[in-house]
């Protein structure tokens, strides 16, 4: 009726009067007059203001696949036809039957309320069309305050007058259609979900486009009390939106829409209830680690929000849609690799960061604690709430010491440097670094109260090259090259392959800097050893690759890279890198494909790493004690179920890597890294070394012969220094006892041997 009437104004006015006899008891009870109730009525704002509804925001993996979600309210928007035609009809049966017929105001039901009210002497029926419900519905989501929501949600005479000439003010604005989408889209139907999309999954875990007639039926039942039928807390509940349900039935038969046999049919029907949990936040993400890393560069990016408050209400409310780079196969290898060796419930934590090269994106993160409150759970693994992969600025902790993995900057820097391969000198098995050692302000750092040692002891003294000081990581030589090359290059080279501390302090520029004393997180690690496999270029770590926003537009995330080092530089890297499997600490643990790696052991056994990569992946492995790794370093620990005399990098750290990455690219081509220039760094002379390599040769083969010939070991040494080492003409000798052998009869074997085997292995 009031649709026929042509002016916004006239209808505004008999709206007015129809509000104040609606409200005629409670007006008479308070002392006011018809007359000023639609005075009140034409004075009120022209149009409710629409604020955009809350949604979703959902996290993909690189697949497309959701792994987290963050909401303020659990909804997602749909289009009217994207809405089953039968929840249409259904929710007009309960709700608004005449709702195509009337304007914004249903005179016909105004007038039955007005006659209700009257003999009830107050408020007891509002005679709310479809329209009226969406303004109140919108009045509550707008409201920036509690105070603001109850004055939306309040059954008095300002709400009802609001209602309707907001109402009207719809009506003239928008189609019917339009108002019925708005409504299924902002609608309540209980157990956390706003909007029939998201009402569709969490009550049957179907789309608003599937849903049958019982199906409609029940949701329909649920608007007008979603607490009371909300089927998540329990039986009873469940019961009451059965009875909702069957209502429905029965208005949809008198209305025509049902024949009252498909009515009866359709109340024998169970529920069918498919209750799907909608988690929100990180701690109930399939990926936690990875979560709060998104969720932390999202918080504090200002490209995200002028403020804190703008980029939460954003990430909370935005039905944003999140591409990530997360890689679910090598997420799933890294989770693997991990708790086949460390257990949840262990105070030694490992973590994993995996990155790909050239582009920098975030493939795996994950960690040995599960993440989430309530740390003394002992049933489901004592949890976290640090992000153990990253650094502070994402959620992580203070970091780990990075150990010997930080000598791939000195050896970097010493390739810069025009160093060759086989360039090196002799090394004492531990040295005091007094003097010769400045930081990048020109300040002497020297530290005469530190005695720096081989892990192997004095045996590791003695000559070594660029080579073989990184494949047995002899700890003199680093200190040593680091004082030649110069503290503030290597210090450089650090930083220019993103090399940051984990708790967000500068780096601390002292002489062990080349052995990792400064803190670090997986993350930086990896991305930092991924520089060496894209051939020098330094990519920052990527976690999001696009955003999508609520009315589809996009935002692409490009990789962040830049060149930091020489490629030849870098081919040479890992050329020397790619020995530690065959000829150094990793010796036997290969991939079985081109590979590259170093590994960290700390002073004390505080923590311990391990950081490699192939041309196609990098990762970075760290394991430490939670509670502080000086007060609980890594020695004599029993970890998932292993006892470990002291954990270094290659006894838990390089078995996690192995295997995850052997996981990870398993459906990854093998391809290996560009061979290094050696006219530009084969060569070089170490003094001694040659003799040295020539005795280890010896020792080799001594061996072999031993065990093949299954001679008894008991043997007299007669000579225990390297020829480097000795006085000339001392000429070794071992003098075996004799022996029946079946081979070669009676008699003393005297052969040439080697020296002794001093390396830690």
């Amino acid at each position: 009726m009031l649709r026929c009437i042509g002016g916004l104004g006239t209808a505004a006015a008999l709206g007015g009067v129809l509000a104040a006899a609606l409200v005629a008891p409670a007006v008479t009870g308070a002392g006011l007059a018809a007359k000023d109730v639609a005075a009140t009525f034409l004075d009120l704002p022209p149009a409710p203001r629409e604020e955009p509804l809350s949604e979703v925001t959902r996290l993909l993996d690189r697949n497309g696949r959701p792994f987290a979600q963050f909401y303020e309210a659990n909804r997602t928007q749909v289009r009217l036809a994207e809405v089953a035609p039968v929840m249409r009809q259904a929710i007009l049966a309960v709700e608004d039957a005449r709702f195509y017929e009337h304007g914004g105001l249903d005179v016909r039901g105004t007038l039955r309320a007005l006659l209700t009210n009257t003999q009830a002497g107050g408020i007891k029926q509002g005679g709310s069309s479809l329209t009226q419900q969406l303004v109140k519905n919108i009045l509550v989501e707008g409201a920036g305050t509690d105070e603001e929501r109850e004055r939306a949600r309040a059954l008095n005479l300002a709400r009802k007058i609001t209602e309707l000439r907001l109402a009207l003010a719809l009506e003239k604005k928008y189609t019917k259609d339009q108002i019925l989408e708005k409504y299924l889209n902002i609608a309540y139907f209980g157990a956390g979900a706003h909007g029939v999309e998201a009402a569709a999954r969490r009550f049957f875990s179907t789309t608003a486009a599937n849903l049958t007639l019982t199906q409609a039926a029940a949701l329909a039942g649920a608007v007008r009390m979603p607490y009371s039928t909300d089927p998540s807390l329990g039986p009873a509940r469940q019961a009451r939106l059965k009875e909702r349900r069957d209502l429905v039935l029965d208005r949809m038969a008198e209305l025509g829409n049902l024949t009252p046999a498909q009515a009866e049919a359709a109340k024998r029907a169970p529920l069918g209830l498919r209750l799907r949990p909608e988690p929100g936040g990180c701690a109930q993400s399939d990926y936690p680690y990875f979560c709060l890393y998104v969720q932390r560069e999202l918080l504090t990016n200002v490209a995200f929000g002028n403020t804190a408050r703008e980029r939460r209400a954003r990430l909370a409310r935005g039905g944003l849609t999140i591409r990530t780079g997360l890689d679910p196969v090598a997420q799933e290898a890294a989770e693997k690799a991990i708790r086949a060796r460390v257990d949840p419930e262990d105070t030694e934590v490992a973590a994993e960061a995996m990155v790909e090269p050239r582009t920098g994106r975030i493939r795996a993160m994950a960690a040995s604690k599960k993440f989430g409150r309530n740390p003394g759970d002992r049933k489901n693994g004592a949890r976290t709430t640090y992000n153990l992969v990253a650094d502070t600025a994402h959620g992580g902790g203070m970091g780990m010491q990075a150990g010997s993995t930080f000598k791939v900057f000195t050896l970097a820097t010493a390739l810069k440097q025009g160093w060759r391969f086989g360039q090196g000198f002799m090394t004492p098995g531990s040295m005091v670094p007094a003097q010769g050692y400045r930081d990048c302000r020109g300040r002497p750092v020297n530290s005469p109260n530190v005695r720096v040692q081989n892990a192997g002891g004095e045996g590791e003294g003695g000559p070594h090259s660029i080579e073989t000081g990184t494949w047995k990581s002899v700890n003199v030589f680093f200190m040593l090259l680091e004082r030649k090359v110069g503290l503030c290059n290597v210090v450089r080279t650090a930083k220019a392959l993103g090399v940051a501390r984990a708790d967000g302090k500068p780096l601390r520029e002292v002489p062990t800097f080349t052995l990792g004393v400064n803190e670090m997180d997986p993350v930086t690690v990896a991305s930092a050893f991924a520089t060496f496999a894209g051939r020098g270029r330094y990519c920052r770590p990527q976690a999001i690759v696009e955003i999508v926003s609520g009315d589809g537009r996009r935002t692409h995330v490009p990789p962040a890279c830049r060149q930091v080092l020489d490629r030849g530089v870098a081919d040479a890297v890992n050329h020397v890198l790619e020995g530690v499997f065959d000829k150094g600490t990793m010796r036997g643990q290969g991939i079985g494909r081109p590979a590259a790696g170093k590994t960290g052991t700390n002073n004390g056994y505080t923590s311990a790493w391990f950081a490699g990569y192939t041309p196609d992946l990098a990762a970075a492995v760290s394991v430490g004690d939670i509670r502080g790794s000086y007060r609980h370093p890594l020695r004599g620990v029993t970890i998932g179920g292993n006892y470990y005399g002291s954990v270094q990098g290659a006894s838990l750290p390089g078995p996690i890597w192995v295997q995850s990455m052997s996981s990870a690219l398993r459906d990854t081509p093998s391809r290996g890294f560009p061979g290094p220039d050696m006219s530009r760094f084969g060569g070089g002379h170490t003094p001694g070394l040659k003799e040295k390599e020539a005795a280890e040769a010896r020792r080799a083969l001594w061996r072999r012969l031993r065990e093949r010939l299954g001679w008894d070991p008991g043997w007299e040494r007669r000579w225990n220094r390297p020829r480097w080492d000795r006085p000339r003409g001392d000429r070794p000798r071992y003098i075996w006892p004799r022996r029946r052998h079946p081979a070669a009869g009676h008699g003393t074997h005297v052969l040439p041997g080697p020296p002794a085997d001093r390396s830690p292995g």
